[in-house]
């Protein structure tokens, strides 16, 4: 009877740990049989989810195909943060400024009201922004100001910091023949202050003279002068003589162009040129190159002619640089006026239209790009750069 109960039992066993369903212990020094294959095989792994988080980001607005420039199947995406600009690397960005007749910031526009040319051909516009942006901006100051304008101005330097937030960033530069970095950039609003406070501005030209001259008779050009054009005591009135090298202002825009070329894309760049507009012929950069500068860097002049009538505006150096570039200009000659306009400027740079184009075509092998933006409603007038070149596609 023993012999068949114990065969029932090995039996009952070996069908057990066939199935799969009870693992016996084995006894101490007995040795376990190989597992059938079917056992052996890995556990399915879950699937990762990349693909899903990539499709919630193209859902949520951020580019899920990678764009020129950047490594295909790459999962980055920009990030949007307060007053930043997200934008494909093929882009064209163009800040667009809109006064009414007045001189007044119009800002109630919308997309379908613009229209913009390059190289005479009509572009679709992708993009349409109206937001304030941070400003990257050069503080470019005149130091060989007449003696009746550089006092207002000089008095009128530190409000400039009131036009600038936590999130702009500024440098400061004075300029005659050569620059001088007054303070590298900061976002400081205290420190733009305190350095635009310490700024002393000279007002003496080199080359000039003044003042009584010798006694005897009188003298100009080192011939004796007909009578009744002295003082009558030998001498002749005092007189202020300014050269016409004592001032580079190619040199200055290019200088301060060059300090904001690698600044952050996601600010907006300008050039605050304060200057009465006298420009030498001795400039080691010319217009053209320093224009060609701050195209490619997107950096737009503002410029305050101090001193000067308006009505001799027209082939001003700096009106140049200001209507090539996007900015505007504006003549002052008291400090009540220059401090009102420091303000106006900072306002309009940061809350300029942005508008947003894919080229649809470029012409040959030029770099260079005309651009023309139109506006539908009348009566109103706009500020746009009036070009680009390639190298400065995003």
């Amino acid at each position: 009877m023993r012999l068949p109960l114990l065969i029932s039992a090995v039996f009952l066993l070996l069908s057990v740990t066939n199935n799969g369903q009870v693992q016996s212990p084995a006894p101490p020094g007995s040795q376990l049989s190989p597992q059938p294959q079917a056992q052996s095989q890995p556990e399915p792994q879950p699937q990762p989810q990349f693909q899903s988080q990539v499709a919630n980001q193209g859902q949520q607005g951020s580019p899920a195909v990678a764009g020129p420039g950047q490594p295909s199947g790459s999962s980055q995406a920009p990030q949007r943060g307060p007053g930043h600009i997200i934008v494909r690397s093929e882009e064209v960005l163009v800040p667009v400024t809109v006064k009414d007749d007045r001189g007044a910031l119009v800002t109630d526009l919308r997309r379908d009201e613009f229209r913009i040319f390059e190289d005479g051909i009509e572009q679709h516009i992708d993009r349409f922004q109206q937001e304030a942006v941070p400003l990257s901006a050069v503080v470019l100051v005149d130091n060989d100001l007449p003696d009746k304008t550089v006092d207002p101005v000089q008095r009128s330097l530190e409000t400039i910091s009131a036009g600038f937030g936590p999130n702009d960033e500024v440098a400061i530069v004075t300029f005659d023949r050569f620059q001088k970095t007054v303070m590298n950039f900061s976002r400081s609003n205290d420190v733009v202050f305190t350095q635009l406070k310490r700024v002393r501005l000279g007002s003496s030209i080199p080359g000039s003279f003044s003042g009584p001259l010798s006694t005897g008779p009188p003298l100009l050009n080192n011939r004796p002068v007909a009578g009744g054009a002295g003082n009558g005591d030998g001498t002749l009135p005092g007189v202020t003589v300014s050269s016409s090298d004592t001032k580079n202002i190619d040199d200055a825009v290019h200088y301060a162009g060059e300090m904001l070329r690698t600044r952050p894309h996601d600010h907006r760049k300008l050039i605050f040129i304060i200057s009465d507009g006298n420009n030498s012929r001795r400039n080691q950069w010319s217009f053209d190159t320093t224009l060609d500068l701050l195209l490619s860097s997107e950096i737009s002049v503002y410029s305050v002619v101090a001193g000067l009538n308006p009505l001799h505006l027209e082939g001003q150096r700096m009106v140049h640089y200001a209507t090539a570039t996007g900015g505007d200009t504006y003549t002052a000659s008291k400090q009540q006026e220059l401090e009102r306009l420091y303000g106006q400027i900072t306002e309009q740079a940061r809350n300029q239209y942005t508008l947003g184009y894919i080229p649809e075509h470029h012409t040959g092998n030029r770099t260079y790009h005309s651009i023309e933006v139109r506006i539908r409603r009348p009566g109103l007038k706009l500020l746009a750069r009036q070009g680009y070149y390639t190298a400065a596609v995003r």
